[in-house]
This record gives structure tokens, C-alpha cells and sequence, in this order.
């Protein structure tokens, strides 16, 4: 019997897994965090003053920062145990969080007000409003591991990285503060994991790290040359889908926007009003 005679395969009863008709469909992303205010639950207000009139500074200072850039310092250290609880508790965690090596060394969380940050560390317990704090900066490429640059050697497997090494460098050397980033996209170029590898032991590694949990996350890393950073994007089952070096002074995911501040400041003035 010819082909052509045989009836068609995979149509008809039983040719299917599921004979209930349910479909099964590709789980969707998830866990994207969003703002959701929380008011505290606080019995005497006058136990916590010093707690109320600092959440007022620090909506001031966002509005300071949003018009003109300065930023402010606030020491908690003095506060007592109820108050720093209050602002614990107002603030909250939001999506970026920063590892700081050096003396001292630091954690870094963002608030749920973005452009409001906690710092904590030996001898340090303080909020800084900023587009990002300043130390992120100054320290990021102090060197953890120091760069090697062109004296790795190179084994097999090693193609693309050297071009890809040499276009970094001629852009960091280039690099003046207010220039607009320039990004070499991994993704879109052909390398091996021997390429990646000797970039890793040529840029070295500086001292900050950056995590940014949003829509997925984003790994920010400095490496030690000023000012190349790693900028890795994460989907929500934690695939990577962009891998890229940074010329930049901070990698613009890792900033509150004016914007940002703005609200920030309007809705910590928003939850003293509740609270009082």
C-alpha cells in the first residue's frame, strides 16, 4: 500500500496524552515585588518621637535630593530601641541590596522609598538619601582581586575575549564622569567559557556588589578598572538572558530616578499622617 493510503497519524482518539481536554501551559513569570504601604502599630507617640521627627527629615532630604542632588546623612546609632524599631518597621526592604568590602565593611539595603537607604556595618547604623550611596561609588573599584589585564595567559578556548578586553580598555582610558555609559552586550557576541573565564582573571574584581530584585534580578559586580562594571540580567527562573560590561560610573539600574525621590518623599510624609 502506497504512503499516501495510510491513515494520518496523531489525530483521533487515544493519539493524545490527556483525554480530558485540560491544557498545561507554560508557568507564567512570577514574584515581582511591588509597594505596598504598611502602617505601624504604635500605642505612645511620644516614646517614639525622635523615630516620627527623623522619618520627617528623610522625606525633606528627598525632596532636597530630587531638586538639586544633595544628598543627606542620618545616624541612627543614638536612637533608642523603639524608635529605630518604628523606622525599621516604616522602611521596610525594597528591591536593591549592595555588598561594600573595605573598613568597614558594609550592607546596603534599599528601603521600600527608593533613594532611601540603610547602612549598616561595624560602628555604622545610618540612612543616606542619595540616588545611591556615595560609598558604592568611591570604593567600587578598589581591588578584591586584582586585574591582570593582557598578562593572562591564554589557553584554548580563548578566541573573542582579548578584542573584547581591548575595547574595554580603550573606553575605560576614554571615560570622562558625565559621559553616557558604553556597553559591550556578551549576548549578542560569540565567546566560549574560556572566554569568559580570562575576562574574569584580566578585569580582576572590585569591592561592590549589587543585587536588584525586581521583574528577575539584575547582578551587579565592579570589576577593578574604573569604571567597568558587570551588569547580568536574570529572568524569574533565574536563566540568564543579558550579560554585559558597563563603562559607567554606576550602572543606571542600580539608581533612584528623580522621580523615585520625589514619591518617596510624598509617601513617607503620607504614612507620618497615618501614623499620627
Amino acid at each position: 500500500m502506497a504512503n499516501f493510503h495510510l491513515p494520518p497519524i496523531g489525530f483521533g482518539p487515544g493519539s493524545q496524552p490527556d483525554e480530558d481536554g485540560t491544557l498545561e501551559y507554560m508557568a507564567l513569570p512570577s514574584g515581582m515585588r511591588t509597594y505596598s504601604p504598611h502602617l505601624p502599630n504604635v500605642a505612645d507617640l511620644t516614646s517614639v518621637a525622635p523615630a516620627l521627627a527623623t522619618l520627617a527629615d528623610v522625606a525633606a532630604a528627598c525632596d532636597m535630593c530630587a531638586r538639586s542632588g544633595q544628598t543627606a546623612d542620618f545616624d541612627l546609632s543614638r536612637l533608642e530601641k523603639a524608635s529605630r524599631a518604628l523606622i525599621a518597621e516604616t522602611l521596610g526592604q525594597g528591591e536593591v541590596s549592595m555588598r561594600l568590602r573595605g573598613k568597614p565593611a558594609l550592607m546596603v539595603q534599599e528601603s521600600v522609598f527608593a533613594g532611601v537607604w540603610l547602612l549598616a556595618g561595624a560602628g555604622v547604623d545610618r540612612i543616606e538619601v542619595a540616588p545611591v550611596p556615595g560609598q558604592s561609588i568611591s570604593r567600587a573599584f578598589t581591588a578584591a582581586k586584582p586585574a591582570r589585564r593582557t598578562l593572562v595567559p591564554r589557553g584554548p578556548g580563548v578566541v573573542n575575549a582579548p578584542p573584547i578586553l581591548a575595547e574595554l580598555l580603550d573606553k575605560s582610558a576614554s571615560h570622562i564622569a558625565g559621559d553616557l555609559p558604553h556597553v559591550v552586550n556578551l549576548t549578542l557576541l560569540p565567546h566560549t567559557e574560556e572566554d569568559l573565564a580570562w575576562l574574569a582573571e584580566a578585569l580582576g574584581e572590585g569591592a561592590v556588589t549589587i543585587l536588584s530584585r525586581g521583574y528577575g534580578n539584575c547582578r551587579i559586580t565592579a570589576t577593578a578598572i574604573a569604571p567597568i562594571w558587570r551588569v547580568q540580567f536574570y529572568n524569574s527562573q533565574d536563566n540568564l538572558i543579558l550579560d554585559t560590561f558597563e563603562i559607567t560610573a554606576m550602572p543606571e539600574v542600580a539608581l533612584a530616578a528623580k522621580e523615585d525621590l520625589e514619591d518617596s518623599g510624598a509617601r513617607i510624609l503620607e504614612v507620618l499622617e497615618a501614623i499620627r
